[in-house]
């Protein structure tokens, strides 16, 4: 349906440009799955390493992005204007917005820098809940 959809948008045989994502990332160890979204030119939503089990870090981003931007507009008059806000707000977040996880610095800056990162967050530790007998 999202692929029938899309194609009445975009108005072709093609949806290159346009990225799957998946949350848990498991549809991309399908060979059927993988194969339909190659046949429309879909990208598909990895790590670097293509490692679809390691996109907790795209579900982070896509949280920060709706919880700073996406729903503080509660609606876009239009998908034109839903593209231009969002990749504004992409633009700054890399560009502009430092964050706490990598030193202060921005993602950009980050980016080019050689090395090891040092991680500046600390691993959350869960503590298993025992029940009273």
């Amino acid at each position: 349906m999202a692929i029938d959809q899309a194609m009445d948008m975009n108005g072709g045989e093609s949806l290159k440009g346009l990225i799957h994502h998946s949350d848990r990332g498991v549809q991309y160890c399908c060979d059927a799955y993988v194969q339909k979204l190659q046949e429309y030119d879909i990208s598909i939503s990895m790590t670097e390493d293509y490692k679809p089990t390691d996109n907790a870090i795209a579900e982070r981003v896509n949280g920060i992005i709706k919880m700073e931007k996406v729903y503080r507009m509660h609606v876009f008059k239009d998908i034109e204007c839903a593209r231009d806000t969002i990749g504004r707000y992409i633009q700054f977040y890399n560009n502009r917005r430092p964050h706490m996880s990598i030193g202060y610095k921005t993602p950009s800056k980050v980016h080019l820098e050689q090395g090891i990162q040092q991680k500046m967050w600390k691993k959350k530790i869960y503590t298993s809940k025992k029940k009273d007998s």
